[in-house]
């Protein structure tokens, strides 16, 4: 598989990675609030929030075959990354609630799909994210869906980083 031309590969030692981990943080989720920190800038959230949408919804199509339980895992953090980077445009009160935490909660993403869906009227969000979900509970925690169960949802994922970017790209 090769690389994109806007992805770099960094050298973290493991102990940070696993730090970050038994938080529940991924790297990349580590980076953007680290970012977070340093800019307000929505459009910059946004389309980092955006990348890593692209980047974990081409890695979940990539393991459907062959580890069903990573690409719902995958799949569904394409999906929360795309909610992510809609709440910078649309849900602004659950980001200063989730600055002041440091992170992301369930409680938050739910939030923000709310504000998002009552702004937009994009009603498709709510069953888009709820695949997402299902996707999270089922596929990954529970480990219980097959590949075709997986793929059943996969539109949905597309779907809603597919709305995510041409949302956004719409506001700028």
């Amino acid at each position: 598989m090769s690389e994109k031309k806007d992805v770099a590969t960094l050298r973290i030692p493991k102990k940070i990675i696993s730090i970050f981990s038994s938080y529940g943080i991924g790297i990349e989720e580590a980076l953007i609030e680290y970012l977070r920190r340093l800019t307000n800038d929505p459009d910059i959230l946004a389309d980092l929030h955006l990348s890593l949408a692209d980047k974990f919804l081409n890695e979940g199509e990539n393991l459907i075959e062959e580890e069903p339980i990573q690409a719902s895992e995958k799949l569904y953090k394409a999906a929360e990354e795309a909610i992510k980077a809609l709440a910078t445009k649309y849900a602004k009160d659950v980001l200063s609630n989730v600055e002041a935490r440091g992170r992301w909660t369930v409680t938050d993403l739910e939030k923000a799909l709310k504000h998002i869906v009552r702004i937009t009227n994009k009603k498709e969000l709510i069953s888009w994210w709820d695949d997402a979900n299902y996707l999270h509970v089922w596929g990954f925690h529970e480990a219980k869906l097959d590949t075709e169960s997986i793929k059943l949802r996969l539109t949905s994922i597309r779907k809603l980083v597919e709305y995510a970017k041409n949302a956004i790209k719409s506001e700028n």
